[in-house]
C-alpha cells in the first residue's frame, strides 16, 4: 500500500479542481499502477494524493472523460481506458498480429490523429502533452518513461476530438501491450539523454501548438520509424 503525505495537504483555492487533477496524475504516474489495477478507496485515495474528496471526485471525472481511468460500479475505479472490447476478442486479435503488423497500424493511425490534435487541440490539450514530454525526459526508469510515452500518443490521441478515432488507437493500444517487442528495453537503468524521443516528442508537440497539420504528421511518422527500427533491432539482438 502506498503510504500517505507523500503529497501535499488538500488544496483550498478556488482552483482546487485542477490542483487535484494535476496531484492525482503525478500520484498515478509515480505509482506506475499496471493497467487496469484498481485504485484505492476514494477516501483512501483522497488522503494519498493530498485533496479534498470533492475535489478529487472531480479530477477522477476529468481522468475518466479522457479514457485515462474506468470506473465499474461497486468494483471500484481502474487504471487505463474502459475496455472497448471483451479481452478474449483482444486477445485472439493479438494471437494472429505480430509486433510488424502492429507498427504498421500505429503508422497508418497515430501520424493522422496528431494531424487531427494540431486542428482541434485546445490550451488545457497542449499543457498535458508538454507535462508528458517533460516528465519522460525526466523519468529516472525505463518503466516510468515509458508510462509518460503512453501517456503522451494517447493525450494526442484525445485532443483530436474523435471518439471512433480515439477507440481505433485504444484497441491497437491493447493489442500492443501483448505482443512480445512491447517490453524490450536496453541495458540501461533509464532512457539516456540524446533518446531520440525527447527531441521528437517536442517536435510534435511544438507543431500541435502551432497548429501545423503536416508537421504534426510527419513528425509523429518519423518518430514512429524510428521506434520500428529500435524494435526491430532489438529482437534480432535478442535472438542471436
Amino acid at each position: 500500500m502506498s503510504e500517505p503525505g507523500v503529497f501535499p495537504p488538500p488544496a483550498t483555492d478556488r482552483n482546487g479542481g485542477q490542483s487535484a487533477l494535476v496531484q492525482l496524475r503525478a500520484y498515478l504516474a509515480q505509482k506506475e499502477f499496471a493497467l487496469n489495477a484498481r485504485l484505492p478507496p476514494e477516501r483512501e485515495l483522497a488522503e494519498l494524493v493530498g485533496v479534498s474528496r470533492g475535489d478529487l471526485r472531480k479530477a477522477l471525472a476529468v481522468l475518466e472523460e479522457h479514457g485515462e481511468l474506468w470506473r465499474h460500479v461497486g468494483k471500484g475505479t481502474f487504471v487505463g481506458a474502459r475496455p472497448v472490447a471483451e479481452l478474449a476478442s483482444i486477445a485472439a486479435i493479438a494471437d494472429q498480429t505480430s509486433p510488424a503488423e502492429v507498427m504498421r497500424a500505429r503508422l497508418v493511425i497515430e501520424p493522422e490523429l496528431a494531424r487531427e490534435a494540431a486542428l482541434h487541440a485546445t490550451a488545457d490539450d497542449i499543457r498535458a502533452l508538454r507535462l508528458c514530454v517533460s516528465s519522460a525526459r525526466e523519468a529516472a526508469t525505463w518503466r516510468q518513461y515509458e508510462n509518460w510515452d503512453n501517456r503522451l500518443h494517447r493525450t494526442i490521441a484525445e485532443a483530436g476530438k474523435n471518439a471512433l478515432l480515439l477507440a481505433i488507437f485504444d484497441t491497437i493500444n491493447l493489442v500492443r501491450r501483448t505482443v512480445v517487442w512491447g517490453r524490450l528495453r536496453t541495458d540501461l537503468p533509464q532512457p539516456p539523454a540524446d533518446h531520440h524521443s525527447f527531441a521528437e516528442h517536442e517536435a510534435i508537440v511544438d507543431a500541435i501548438e502551432e497548429r501545423n497539420l503536416v508537421a504534426a504528421a510527419a513528425g509523429m511518422r518519423l518518430h514512429l520509424q524510428h521506434v520500428q527500427t529500435d524494435l526491430i533491432a532489438r529482437h534480432q539482438s535478442a535472438a542471436e
